[in-house]
């Protein structure tokens, strides 16, 4: 399953990847999120770490991740550890000084039990990320 979206913030390039780079932000603006924590000493780099707690579909999900790829302008992480593996790439491009868009790849393979949901599912997750990144947003413009 992979889940692709843009959209843009009227907010500079750096600020808006600095706050969607730090993993302890995304409980402020994704749904379902509970906790993210990170497990290695700043700076964020390839190699840090964190663990989440969420809930999906009613169903409390505790994954571990890693950084994979960091650049002044993409993080992409992986999971190391949970219910549900899944890979996700943020990407942040400036559009002037002070506008942005913000394009995120998600990808991920449902737990068997889940599978059966098929298509269903990743109309869940689709429309589920999609409001994710709309109360992004909505938080980021309020800011400033």
């Amino acid at each position: 399953m992979q889940v692709d979206t843009t959209i843009i913030i009227e907010r500079p390039a750096t600020e808006v990847f600095d706050f969607i780079a730090d993993m302890s932000n995304n409980p402020e603006w994704q749904r379902g999120q509970q906790s993210c924590v990170w497990t290695t000493e700043p700076p964020i780099r390839v190699g840090s770490t964190y663990d989440q707690v969420a809930k999906f579909l009613g169903r409390e999900i505790r994954s571990s991740f890693e950084v994979v790829e960091y650049e002044p302008d993409l993080i992409r992480i992986t999971s190391t550890a949970g219910t549900m593996p899944i890979d996700v790439t943020r990407t942040v491009a400036p559009e002037g000084s002070d506008r942005c868009s913000v394009s995120a790849v998600v990808r991920g393979e449902p737990p068997a039990a889940m599978r059966l949901l098929g298509p269903v599912l990743g109309s869940l997750v689709r429309r589920s990320v999609a409001g994710d990144y709309r109360r992004l947003k909505k938080l980021l413009e309020a800011a400033n």
